[in-house]
This record gives C-alpha cells, structure tokens and sequence, in this order.
C-alpha cells in the first residue's frame, strides 16, 4: 500500500521541485544512465495529483509516478524485498517472459535479493526490452548496502560484483541508447563507493529538506484537517518557520504528538520538540546549548562586544551580507570564550548546537558522519556553530595515518564553511587558546574572517566588573562589602574561571554552615586557601599567539600593545621550544 498524505484545495508548487528538475534535465540529455539520489530520501516528497489535489509519497513513487509516468518498465530492488515491479502487470511480464527464457529457475529466482543473481536476471531481461523500445528504469533503495564505501580489497565478492555490475551500467552504450536508466538511493553519498560516486559517469542530485514553503503548505493542509494545535500566539506560517531543520515526516510527528497530548504548540514546545529531534537525526553528532544569558553578562572585553552586538544588529535588521562567515575567538584558557559565544547567541535568538565528535574508526564513518551534521545545518539555518578546541577537532589537509580520511573531512569542511551562500545563515565560531595551531585555511578571509582575542582582566576597576558579574551570573547571595579590598590582598592573576571557582567554593563554606548567603569571611578564607593553577610558560604562550592573532589594537592589552610583531614572534618560537614544540 502507498505511504501518502492527500492535499485538497491548496496552492502549491506548480512545476517540480528544482532536485526533480535536475535530474529530468540529466535524463533528457540521453548522456548518462546511472543516477544517485541521495539526501533527505526518506521524506514524504510533495506532488500534484489533479487540479487542487496535491499528495505527498515516498520516493520510490515519486520517480515512478512523477517523473516516469508509471509507464513502460520499473522495478525496483533492495538487499531485503528483493526484485519486485511498479505494477503487477509489469510484474507478471517479467516473469512470464523469463520463465519461457530460463524454465529451469523458479520466481523466487527470478525475483530474489541476492544482488548477483538479480542484476543478471534483470540485465537480460532489460536487454530483450530494448529492441521493443521501452523505457526501463531500474530503482536500486538502500545502495550503500551493495557498493559500500571501502576498499576494494576489503569487499566481499558479492560487492565487488555489484560494484563491477554497477559501474559497467553507467557506461555501457547499449543502455543509453535503449533508455536504460539505473537510479541509486542513499541518505549520505559517503556511505557509497567512491568509485560510483566520484565517477564522471555517475549523475548525482541531492534531495534536500524541505524550505519555509513547503512546511507552511503542509501545516496548512494539517489545519485544514483540524489536527494542528497552535498557542494563540503562533501561526502555521511562524511556525513553519521556526521549524527550520525538520523535514515533513519530523513535523508531521511534532503536530501528532501535540495533538495526542492535547498541549498546544508554543515556542516553548516547538523549541524543546526541534531539539529533541534534531539531535535524534544527527544521532548525537550535534549538542543544542541552551543559553539564559546575553552579552550583558560577559564582563569587560568591550571591544569583542560592540563588534559582536554590531553583528546582532545587522541580523535583526535582514542584512546578512555584511555579516562575517565566521569567527575565531582565542584567548588563554579561563577568558569565557565558550560563554562569549553562548551569550552572543542568546542575544541574537538563533539556536546554537555545538559540534560532537563525528569521528569513527570505520572506514567511510566520519565521512557519513559529517555529511549527515552539515545537511541538518544547511536546513536549520539561521543557525551559529561553535567548534570549541577548534586546533584539535578539526586536523588540517596534511595528516597521516588514517588512510586520508582526516585529509577528506578537513577539505570538507572547510569548503562548507566558505561557501558565501550560507554568509550569515551559519555563522560559525571556531574557539581554541592555541590558534596558531589552526591551519591557516580556516582563518583566512571567507571562513573564520572575524579574529577576535580575551584576555585576563588587567586593572582592579576589570576584575571588580568581572566579580559582579559573576555573582550575577551564579545567583549569589552576598553580604555586601567593597571587593576591592581582597581583591588587591591576593594579588593572583584571576582569570574568570579561577574567581569563578572562589565563589563556587565560598559558596559551598557558607552552605556547610547552613546559611544562604556569602560573607566576607567565606571568601577571605577561601581565596587564602585557593592557588590557582601554575602553567606560567604555557600561558604566556597563549596570551602572545592570541595577540598575534588580534585584527586590532583596541582588543591586545595595554603591555602587549607597543610590543615589536618581530620581537613577538621570536618569544614565541622560544616559549615553544622551551615548552617542548616543534614548528
């Protein structure tokens, strides 16, 4: 039975969608057979019925139905259902025709899901087709499962004749002149051979998930059925888009489970129900990071500020163009350059995920892995995306070791990042206290184009700021004295982390003693007591490298700023040696 949805009476897309465009165009050129559909290929895919009455089906049926008119020949195949046809008459002609040709096998045979024995059943049959002049389109769902990404040498002898099967299809001359057309179906390209899909034979189009349209349209036809329930703040257009991300299957679940709930839809529970499945489709490849907090609560760093609030302005008034693609935030460790960027999206109102390890130790994984996490950004843009110890998490182009996979997601990634389709729709931020151990292809112009630099605060008036802002940030409950006093006792260089941590332990004295609130007295004794951590060189490595990193003077603190860039450089090839670095 079909899986689909029927849409009455409602305007909607009037010619195909530009995926389906594609590939009509690529079929009509008579230049290639073999097509690979990959994507959002397990979606409900829209299509016009008669005037007025739209249905969404699955893909299977949207390239026989659609695009092929269920005419001729079509048959389908996967690793599980085996051979099987768009009709039972298509169907019952293949088996008669190749029970007269072969009486010896059976239709289990003829209709099996060993992929060596059905594509060479199917490849005669095809063949004996091509002088009547039909159009034959095989569909071939679950690819990955017989062309698997992996080296030839570690295939099995049924891939490898799958492979070899498939990659002759694509170029076999008998095929494009008798309209044979092979069409692959896989959620991620890197799940299959390269050597189908890198393959200049090889026709490749991508189904995406749904745009703002399309969702408002198929929350209009779930309203039109009264199954859409909506706080009386919202409506189907604004929720449509602030759905970025979901596909129709996902939304169509979201609208069930509130209407099973009878809890209608807020922006609460759209917020909550998104994340919930967004990270369920990255399969844990994307944290969402919620923030409370804005900009108000990061103290000091005033230039950082007016540069990102300059950014939250351009956003809310819709000019994207000037936003940067991304930025670099270094620092030494214990500057908040996380809570920065977490506090920079609270004030923009666009959710943040922060990237997961993607990576594995199966061969093609990772690259499945980050195929999947840059779809799921592509569709939920708006969107900010934070890469913390971004030196270690990315690699660069020329490691080793791993037979080139770090290589291949390296390059991905950074030319995801500069594609300028996505300036200001994904803003990334790429947080390390070591950037010079980032390869300079995602610092320079068109990728992390905005470097921005924290330091420890410097003056008594900058550590006071960051105390108060800090007691605010932690809802603490302190008996009010002048902080300066301690402060300018223990003469420490706090970095916010470390006064983070005093006030974490003060707080907990005070709670030992059954009382609610902080005393003088509590954090007099627990900053006596508390030594903040000693890595002298390595910081003061941190601290130059960030300063190199600077594109302006107003960020580098007052001793930094009169200092040779000459000079620079040289004590930081000494603080490496010294600390034991190469390079």
């Amino acid at each position: 039975m079909k899986e689909q949805l029927i849409l009455k009476n409602l305007p909607f897309i009037k010619i195909l969608p530009a995926w389906a465009q594609e590939l009509s165009y690529k079929y009509c050129s008579k230049t290639a057979n073999l097509y690979v559909i990959h994507g959002n290929i397990r979606d409900f895919l829209p299509h016009k019925m008669n005037e007025g009455e739209f249905i969404f089906v699955k893909i299977q049926e949207y390239v026989s139905e659609v695009l092929f008119g269920n005419r001729d020949v079509i048959a389908y195949y996967d690793r599980s259902s085996g051979v099987s046809f768009c009709t039972p008459e298509m169907r019952r002609e293949y088996l008669a025709t190749m029970r007269e040709r072969k009486p010896d096998l059976s239709d289990e045979d003829f209709l099996s899901n060993d992929p060596a024995k059905a594509f060479s059943l199917l490849e005669d049959y095809f063949l004996l087709q091509i002088p009547q002049k039909k159009r034959i389109v095989l569909i071939i769902d679950y690819a990955e499962t017989i062309a698997p990404a992996s080296d030839v040498a570690r295939l099995t002898d049924e891939d490898r004749y799958s492979l070899v099967t498939l990659n002759r299809w694509s170029h076999e001359p008998v095929f494009t002149r008798g309209d044979v057309s092979f069409i692959l179906l896989t959620e991620n390209l890197a799940d299959l051979s390269p050597r189908i899909s890198a393959s200049p034979s090889t026709v490749k189009v991508e189904i995406p998930i749904p745009d703002e349209n399309v969702r408002a349209q198929f929350l209009g036809f779930l309203e039109a059925k009264g199954k859409l329930l909506l706080d009386k703040d919202l409506d189907g257009p604004r929720v449509a888009a602030l759905a970025s991300g979901l596909n129709l299957t996902n939304l169509n679940r979201l609208v069930a489970e509130s209407w099973q709930e009878d809890r209608p839809i807020s922006l609460d529970y759209l917020r909550e129900k998104k994340k919930e499945i967004i990270e369920s489709e990255a399969a844990g490849l994307l944290e969402f990071l919620d923030t409370d907090h804005d900009l108000s609560y990061v103290s000091g760093h005033d230039f950082v500020k007016r540069r990102l609030r300059s950014a939250t302005k351009a956003i809310k008034q819709g000019r994207l163009d000037v936003l940067p693609m991304g930025y670099l935030i270094a620092g030494p460790v214990g500057t908040g350059k996380s809570f920065l960027v977490s506090a920079f999206a609270g004030e923009i109102g666009v959710p943040m995920v922060k990237f997961r390890n993607f990576r594995s130790k199966w061969q093609g994984v990772t690259e499945s892995n980050l195929e999947r996490v840059l779809s799921i950004l592509k569709a939920m843009s708006p969107v900010a995306v934070m890469i913390d110890e971004a030196d270690a998490f990315l690699g660069d182009r020329n490691q080793d070791g791993d037979s080139g996979t770090s290589n291949r997601v390296f390059s991905q990634i950074a030319s995801f990042m500069g594609n300028t389709e996505y300036r200001g729709k994904i803003v990334w931020f790429l947080i390390t206290c070591r950037p010079d151990l980032l390869p300079i292809d995602l610092k320079r112009q068109g990728r992390a184009e905005e470097h921005l630099a924290l330091f420890y605060p410097e003056s008594e008036a900058d550590r006071e700021a960051l105390f108060d802002v800090l007691v605010r940030k932690l809802s603490l409950s302190i008996r009010k004295f002048p902080i300066s006093d301690l402060l300018k006792r223990f003469k420490h260089e706090f970095s916010g982390a470390d006064l983070e941590a005093v006030l974490i332990r003060a707080k907990l004295r005070s709670t030992m003693d059954n009382r609610t609130f902080i005393t003088k007295e509590d954090l007099e004794d627990t900053m006596n007591d508390f030594v903040p951590p000693a890595y002298p060189h390595e910081i003061e490595l941190q601290n130059l490298v960030a300063v190199i990193e600077c594109t302006s003077k107003e960020m580098v603190p007052k001793r930094f700023q009169n200092l040779d860039r000459t000079k620079l450089v040289r004590d930081i090839r000494e603080l490496k040696e010294l600390l034991g670095e190469h390079g």
